[in-house]
């Protein structure tokens, strides 16, 4: 009967322990879980810059801060945009950056740099995805604005320092992997304890029966064998009383204690399965604890600190994305066809200069310039960025950097291929020449996410380089017999080729006293390829178009173009006129190996010049 109390005494302190175990894995998840998120800040020592930086690094910490917020003193301005593009306008300028978040979570890691003390203001540049204007402070959310890596960059008007009062606010990281195995532990050691007194009903009286017949029967058994047995039965009776209670026993109470022996051997059991949960948890827990291999894990000094995983700052310029996104180019072609369409309507070539150079601002300033004085003249097609019906983005990162758009409007009988380039990460896009589309010709179709840009002599996978497409079209243009005539064509519905080929012919026959040569002649500067779908390319240029008039005797006049008499400040010649336009053309070559000719895609020409010899 004294196992009874003892197995009581078990049963209520394995309770007892389950419900310690139990608390103290619910607390791990309740009041003495850690904070959902941790704040880092920057020193306020930080030296004075007029530019900071926050790296990539810092923005995919913990799965990206949830907010930065930033103090200043008066406005200042917060740039999003590709790693590359940060540090190329940054350029010498001093600046700080934020390169990581220290070991334990409270402090950001400022890196400074020194180098010139002034900047432009980086507000209003064509390099950034998205800008925030704050005035005195900044309560941030980063949301990447699309795939690929992304820095910012913060800045007041570029003379005065960029904001040094900087926190950032991330999901805290730290867990408790115990919480969850003591609750089930907990759990466990209640339902063994509480199990225990009833499972020691079932076993109790199942142990080994005295050795004998049932029903008071007798069995004979010889009176050496029958002394022996019963000393022995009895000795051994008393000693194992002994030794499990602790004192002298009766031997019969020693064959009936079978029932405390299941009770321990099921209390050993429950020990053994907690012992096995517990070491199994353990692992798990360590496991949980322990950095991967994968590099996920940082250093007190916030890099990677796996080397089979390279840092994203690292791999910054390498990335093969395009130069803009599609946000990027939409507001670029607003502000261009504002500055256009400003320009036009005040017939002022100053208005075209923030968006316009290049060919387009030369020949819009000229027929600006022509139609003061010749009201017949025709204007330029209008720009327009209402309609973006396609575009040629170019992964190459450095500069200059030529991107192309089709475009459609108001005023666009047909759509225009715009080319636009930005000469360096300080400058914005510039409108760089317009052409529109030939009537039944499609644009040839370019791969999503950007297409690689190649130099203008690469013929690798082409029929032809940029280069040698835009002197065969300049062959072509010149003359009738040209041995490009099937090789380069242009849709049975596009007028350009036939057009100048008649407009020579026609000069030269109706000029009886005068003599006559044409020329057109590529510009290397302006010869831009980009590959296309099919593995082709499209190439866009300028041709100068040289048309040269000449008396044929002493003496002979020349009559001069109402337009070109504008430029030329006469309206008739007896020594010869030089008149030069300007023209913009797309060619599409096809792949190495394709049977089909190049084409020409989008052409016009424009008066830029004309002087008497």
């Amino acid at each position: 009967m004294i196992g009874i109390p003892v197995r009581l005494k078990t049963a209520v302190s394995l309770v007892l322990l389950g419900l310690l175990t139990l608390l103290a894995g619910i607390g791990q998840l309740t009041f003495w879980a850690p904070a959902e998120t941790v704040t880092a800040s920057a020193p306020g020592d930080s030296k004075a810059a007029p530019l900071t930086v926050i790296t990539q690094d810092v923005l995919t910490h913990a799965g990206g801060p949830r907010q930065i917020s930033i103090k200043g003193d008066g406005k200042f301005v917060l740039a999003v945009g590709r790693p590359d593009d940060v540090d190329a306008w940054v350029g010498k300028t001093a600046h700080n950056s934020i390169t990581g978040v220290s070991g334990d979570g409270k402090s950001l890691q400022v890196a400074s740099t020194d180098g010139e003390a002034t900047a432009p203001s980086p507000a209003g540049s064509d390099l950034w995805v998205q800008t925030e204007n704050a005035n005195g402070q900044l309560d941030y959310t980063f949301t990447p604005p699309a795939s690929g890596n992304w820095s910012l960059l913060l800045a007041s008007d570029g003379t005065k320092p960029a904001p040094s009062s900087l926190s950032m606010t991330f999901a805290n990281d730290a867990t408790m992997p115990w919480a969850v195995p003591l609750i089930v532990i907990g759990a466990i050691l209640i339902v063994a304890g509480a199990a225990l007194p009833f499972i020691s009903k079932f076993t109790r009286g199942r142990g080994s029966r005295p050795n004998g017949p049932r029903d008071g029967g007798n069995i004979e058994t010889g009176p050496e064998t029958a002394g022996e047995g019963t000393a022995k039965e009895e000795g051994t009776a008393k000693e194992t009383g002994k030794d499990i209670i602790g004192g002298d026993a009766p031997a019969e109470d020693s064959k009936k204690g079978t029932a405390g022996g299941p009770a321990l051997r099921i209390s050993l059991v429950a020990a053994a399965v907690v012992t096995g949960l517990v070491g199994g948890t353990a692992a798990g827990a360590q496991a949980a604890e322990t950095p991967s291999p994968s590099g996920s894990a940082t250093s007190p000094s916030g890099s990677p600190t796996g080397s089979a995983t390279a840092s994203p700052a690292g791999t910054a310029g390498a990335q093969t994305v395009p130069v803009l996104v599609d946000a990027q180019l939409k507001r670029i072609l607003d502000q261009v066809a504002g500055a256009v369409a400003a320009g036009d309507a005040a017939r002022d070539a100053s208005k075209l200069a923030p968006r316009v150079d290049g060919t387009e601002l030369q020949v819009r300033t000229q027929n600006y310039k022509i139609r003061s004085q010749v009201a017949t003249h025709e204007a330029r097609m209008p720009v327009r960025a209402s309609k973006l019906l396609g575009s040629v983005i170019s992964t190459q990162r450095t500069w200059p950097r030529t991107v192309i758009a089709l475009t459609q409007g108001d005023g666009n009988v047909v759509p225009q291929v715009l080319t636009l380039v930005q000469a360096s990460p300080r400058e914005n896009y510039k409108l760089k020449s317009t052409s529109p589309l030939q009537p039944g010709t499609s644009f040839p179709a370019i791969p999503l996410g950007g297409t690689a840009q190649l130099a203008a002599g690469d013929k690798s996978g082409l029929q032809y380089s940029g280069t040698e497409a835009m002197a065969a079209l300049g062959d072509r243009l010149t003359k009738a017999d040209s041995a490009f005539k099937d090789k380069l064509v242009e849709g049975t519905n596009s007028p350009y080729i036939a057009d100048v080929l008649d407009y020579q012919s026609s000069t030269v026959k109706s000029g009886t006293n005068g003599n006559f040569t044409f020329t057109h002649t590529p510009s290397p500067a302006d010869t831009a390829v980009f590959r296309t779908s099919d593995g082709g390319a499209v190439v866009v240029g300028k041709l100068d178009f040289a048309f040269t008039s000449k008396p044929k005797a002493d003496g002979d006049t020349l009559t001069v173009d109402k337009a070109a008499a504008v430029l030329a400040g006469g309206d008739s010649t007896k020594v010869g006129l030089v008149q030069t336009f300007s023209e913009s053309v797309a060619i599409y070559v096809p792949p190495a190996g394709s049977t089909a000719p190049m084409k020409l895609v989008a052409a016009v020409r424009g008066l830029v010049g004309a002087s008497f010899q």
